[in-house]
């Protein structure tokens, strides 16, 4: 964490709070966490080859479409896992094409795509490096210890090379990975254990088949906790960002007697600056709810991947009913940029940020308020004087809910002369939220 008069450079991109690296000091306000909203049922795992064992889910958008992987199994008499596939026009209403690739249950009509070694946990991407070439546009990560498959088109796969490309880890999870384009370099995200305990390691790559050693996530003051699972993705629309939605796996509880297996699991939410040092929010981003079939072990598993589904609007996804005949995956929207906000009570209260330096023209807020709520913004020098004509007083009472708001004071929302200055924002709210900013050009 940065010291408080530490100057950061922001630029022009987005900033949502999803952690406190902006914030220097607060008073009546506090990170508040923004849970998912159920929506419908996604997909149903109920094709002859998928089953109530079918788990380990990606989304991620491609271009106009949406694509969707994930295992299918359940079938105790002979064990069989393979890897399906679905895709969506919209990232809401979702087909399982029958592609002809593979023979299963005597029949070509259906959505499977690879079989055999690393069908257990197979986690595709379609890799943004410009250099990549077009025969391996789509990779993924697969089995345990990892193999390294590619495709040209998402469907076709093959083993980039026989032997494991990553070997220090567990990986009876979903193990990830991806091209940061920040940091250029391919990172990947896998399972092992801590002590006995469930934990989340870390490689990176140049090439996605020569890794580094693995190295164990920081959570700093958060307890110790089985985490099954990570879903770790580069947030889209600030990609510097990383948010991680590991399944919490609570082994020793159990809610419905009758159920054969222990244990009972929720979804968290955790975000990182550096793919090292993360920020660990304690309490449930995703609960079971009131379905019982949500409270057997092994459910609330949060898939891969984070897609724009309407105007301000994005979609996540989980599993449902594991082990079930009902099982199941089922969308949830937040807000855009909605995961965590500052949050002000009815009573009221401000925070100011570190100084920051910029190279935008306007300040725009993603914020909301109740009808009796408000916003104020005033803008201050790095030693937190107040700004002429930007001051606390010069800034009209904001009430509403948008995404974009462009910030004014009486003398306009310009911030062109103020570029490369060290300024800090002091920000006032009442009964209010505000989610993220930018000093957009």
């Amino acid at each position: 964490m940065p010291r408080e008069d530490a100057v950061l450079n922001v630029g022009s991109r987005i900033e949502p709070f999803v952690d406190d690296w902006l914030i220097a000091s607060l008073s009546g306000v506090a990170l508040r966490l923004h849970p998912p909203i159920p929506c419908e049922v996604a997909l149903s795992f109920d094709a002859p080859w998928e089953g109530p064992t079918s788990a380990y889910v990606t989304v991620f958008k491609d271009g106009e479409r949406c694509r969707m992987y994930y295992r299918g199994s359940g079938h105790e008499e002979d064990h069989r896992e393979v890897v399906c596939y679905a895709e969506s026009p919209d990232a809401i209403h979702w087909t399982k094409p029958a592609l002809g690739l593979f023979e299963v249950e005597g029949t070509r009509e259906n959505n499977v795509v690879w079989m055999g070694e690393g069908a257990h946990n197979f986690a595709p991407f379609k890799d943004a490096n410009p250099d990549a070439p077009d025969s391996q546009r789509y990779k993924a990560l697969a089995g345990g210890p990892l193999i390294a498959l590619a495709s040209p088109d998402g469907l076709h796969w093959r083993k980039m090379r026989d032997e494991p490309v990553i070997t220090e880890g567990a990986f009876d999870s979903q193990n990830l990975a991806f091209w940061d384009a920040e940091r250029r370099e391919y990172v990947a995200y896998v399972r092992g254990f801590a002590e006995g305990i469930r934990t989340i390691g870390r490689a990176t790559s140049r090439d996605s088949l020569n890794w580094s050693g693995t190295t164990w996530l920081d959570f700093g003051d958060a307890p110790v906790e089985h985490l099954y699972t990570n879903a770790i993705t580069p947030y889209f629309r600030a990609p510097h960002i990383h948010l991680g939605f590991p399944k919490r796996f609570l082994p020793e509880r159990k809610v419905v007697p009758s159920w054969p297996h222990d244990g009972v699991s929720d979804g968290v939410l955790m975000t990182s600056r550096d793919g090292l040092h993360w920020r660990r929010f304690t309490e449930a981003f995703l609960r079971p709810g009131l379905d019982p079939e949500n409270w057997t072990e092994r459910n609330n598993m949060i898939a891969a991947g984070v897609v724009p589904t309407a105007p301000g609007e994005l979609s996540i996804y989980w599993s449902e009913h594991y082990r079930h005949p009902t099982a199941r995956l089922r969308r949830g929207t937040l807000r855009t940029d909605g995961f965590v906000s500052v949050h002000a009570d009815y009573a009221g209260g401000e925070f100011v940020t570190r100084p920051l330096i910029f190279t935008g023209r306007e300040l725009v807020i993603n914020y909301s308020t109740s009808a009796a709520g408000s916003m104020r913004v005033e803008l201050q020098d790095a030693e937190g004087g107040p700004l002429a004509g930007r001051a606390l007083e010069d800034c009209p009472e904001i009430y509403g809910d948008e995404i974009e708001r462009v910030v004014s004071w009486k003398g306009g929302s310009d911030l062109e002369g103020l570029q490369g200055k060290p300024i800090r924002l002091r920000f006032v709210l009442k009964d209010a939220d505000l989610y993220a900013i930018q000093l957009r050009l």
